[in-house]
């Protein structure tokens, strides 16, 4: 999400001046150490597609998604009064879902993307299947542009209520100008957008192979090959050097923003809430979801990219348990044991001491000690390495010590 008015952030797109941060004030303390948003969130697993976002803020359940329509005021030709966001199929040109509706409408004009009218879409080349995750106000659907598969995103313009409007088209154009800037074949691959009066939309390249949580999820907690775990890692440091390389950061990087593409190689999706790392204490806190947030978002400190090493640090966790970090705790729970007890994943006994090195100096308290990802990529190729010369067989065990914050 990008930060409020201030004179001395540059933002990744130039509306700043503009932007009024509509999550102020929806703060309800846990203790005198922090506070969790409650401002409601949107948070799409991505069951087999390209794209896993977040708008407004975090999510605070990390395995559900708040599925809350968003009501409508005065008339509206797809709905009757009602969201245009319901469940149904859609075929390009006759559909029953109202928000596909408002985009393939031909009585609507399709507005092309400022500044990157390169990437504006062609409507008559996209073919839309069905929806497969659904948000408060949005959803993704799988589909055909040009003959491909993609993954296909709306969202849905609220209609009374102009701040959460503006933020969410602020959203759209960060997460455009993100994508089209990013090339990378660790990178889920961008290939356009358009604007409609009622709706926007994004279409990336569709991942068979879901998110790597839907894939450690169908593992039910199984220890995962080593060489795919520290493979796939490679994978999302490498794509996260390229990132903070260009001077931007993710701040949502999670198990469930990973996909695995045909060649089970990883791409890292979700920019909506990326930014240009700006170091300055106007960042906006809590923009990850708690289980994977570093804990001076949690308590609302100045950031840096080294949140993103952080999450880093639970992700290969998750890539070599197979688990969920702190499963038995709630995202809130986990984020005060985080800030408050100190509490990290525990890492298993017959952990490769590289790999264990790599983990405990990502997630470590002070941001100074974890590695940039420059660093973390080589640590992970010697640990390849070793992998492949000593212990080619090796798995690990999963780890099952309760998680409390006693």
């Amino acid at each position: 999400m990008l930060e409020g008015p201030n004179p001395n952030i540059t933002g990744l797109i130039g509306l700043n001046s503009n932007f009024q941060d509509t999550t102020q004030g929806f703060y309800h303390k846990l203790d005198d150490n922090m506070s969790i948003d409650s401002f409601n969130s949107l948070h799409m697993s991505n069951n087999g597609g390209s794209i896993a976002f977040s708008i407004v803020n975090s999510s605070v359940d990390s395995n559900g998604s708040n599925t809350l329509m968003l009501p409508h005021h005065g008339p509206n030709p797809y709905t009757d009064g009602h969201s245009a966001n319901n469940r149904g199929r859609v075929a390009h040109g006759l559909t029953t879902d109202a928000l596909a509706q408002a985009l393939l409408d031909p009585c609507f004009p399709t507005k092309g993307l400022q500044h990157y009218e390169k990437w504006t879409i062609e409507l008559k080349k996209l073919n839309m299947g069905p929806a497969f995750a659904q948000g408060a106000f949005g959803k993704l659907y799988k589909g055909t542009y040009n003959g491909e598969d993609v993954a296909i995103k709306l969202l849905e313009k609220p209609e009374d209520n102009l701040d959460r409007a503006n933020l969410m088209e602020q959203q759209f154009q960060q997460e455009v100008k993100m994508l089209a800037r990013l090339k990378h074949p660790n990178i889920v691959r961008f290939i356009g957008g358009c604007y409609k009066p009622m709706v926007w939309c994004i279409v990336t390249e569709y991942a068979k192979g879901g998110s790597v949580r839907q894939f450690l999820n169908r593992r039910q907690n199984r220890a995962v090959p080593l060489k795919l775990a520290v493979k796939q890692a490679v994978d999302v440091a490498k794509g996260m050097e390229y990132v903070h390389g260009l001077g931007l950061i993710h701040r949502d990087l999670k198990s469930d923003n990973l996909l695995i593409a045909n060649d089970r190689s990883i791409k890292i999706a979700d920019f909506g809430v990326a930014r240009i790392e700006v170091r300055t204490e106007g960042m906006t806190p809590e923009m990850g979801t708690y289980r994977w947030m570093a804990p001076e978002m949690i308590q609302h400190r100045s950031y840096t990219q080294k949140v993103d090493v952080y999450s880093f640090g639970i992700v290969l966790w998750e890539l070599i348990t197979g688990m969920l970090p702190y499963h038995n705790l709630t995202d809130v729970q986990a984020a005060f044991a985080v800030v408050n007890k100190g509490i990290r994943p525990p890492v298993p006994d017959d952990c490769l001491p590289v790999l264990n090195e790599i983990m405990t100096r990502c997630w470590d308290g002070d941001p100074n000690v974890r590695p940039p990802f420059t660093e973390v990529v080589k640590m992970l190729e010697k640990a390849e390495i070793e992998i492949m010369t000593t212990v080619r067989k090796a798995r690990f065990r999963s780890c099952c010590v309760p998680m409390t914050i006693d």
